[in-house]
């Protein structure tokens, strides 16, 4: 299956990082945060990726266009030019790099990707955020319940610690409890192609006019995610993100 990932925005709530680089390129452990999604598309093997591009979609064709030089050792002679590829391991992926316009809404990039999507059902997710869900088995409930689209729930833990009090005594403290029940569009999602004729052009917005359309056409299921999630909104998400690749067990790395 393919993967299309939106990856054009402006990331403005990120400015510190995203005044020099796109938010999907922002690094988490020395590697693009784009690059930890697609990993862990391939290790359920997806080898196709659409990307949207949008804001600065330079530095993302650039950061491909050199990827096999970037991932490998390199010899170059510096009088005729000659590079030199030597033996080590790289992706089997095909990226298509799509431009869908800087001010394009993200129903509107979706729809700028349709030549690349129509042949068949497709994952799609955002350029901003990690998870450890399981996609065989999201893939498995999206056929299970039969409708256009699928997407992951998820619980995102609250911005602060809790803490437990009785009679005017703190009981004890919580760590990053759940935020209730209340369960929020993770991405990850699953869509059939018919989903693309949901959008009418550049002004759609993906989750307003057309995942509230499924959902009034009982078209929209949801696969509940217990696990791991977390999106990179903020410079305090980079941070925590980068403390749990450097701490050696980040929990979204599902690859070897």
């Amino acid at each position: 299956m393919k993967v299309a990932v939106l990856a054009g925005g402006f990331g403005t709530r990120l400015l510190e990082e995203t005044e020099v680089v796109p938010k999907p390129m922002v690094a988490i452990g020395g590697r693009p945060i784009l690059w930890h999604i697609l990993k862990h598309f391939g290790v359920h093997g997806c080898r196709e990726f659409c990307l949207a591009l949008g804001y600065k979609a330079e530095v993302i064709k650039r950061y491909f266009l050199d990827y096999q030089a970037l991932s490998r050792s390199v010899s170059l002679n510096l009088r005729s030019g000659e590079l030199t590829l030597h033996a080590g391991e790289v992706e089997d992926w095909t990226v298509h790099l799509v431009d869908t316009g800087l001010n394009t809404m993200t129903g509107g990039r979706i729809r700028r990707m349709a030549p690349f999507l129509r042949d068949g059902t497709f994952f799609l997710t955002y350029g901003d955020g990690v998870a450890n869900v399981d996609l065989h088995a999201l893939l498995a409930h999206h056929r299970r319940m039969g409708r256009l689209a699928t997407l992951t729930s998820v619980r995102p833990p609250a911005r602060f610690g809790g803490l437990a009090q009785e009679d005017g005594l703190v009981q004890a403290f919580v760590e990053k409890p759940r935020l209730g029940e209340g369960w929020v569009n993770g991405g990850f999602m699953v869509i059939e192609p018919a989903v693309l004729d949901y959008i009418d052009g550049d002004d759609t917005v993906f989750e307003r006019d057309v995942l509230e359309r499924l959902a009034t056409d009982g078209q929209l299921a949801a696969f509940a995610h217990e696990g791991f999630w977390q999106c990179m909104d903020n410079i305090r998400d980079r941070r925590l993100l980068e403390q749990l690749w450097q701490e050696g067990a980040p929990p979204w790395k599902t690859w070897a």
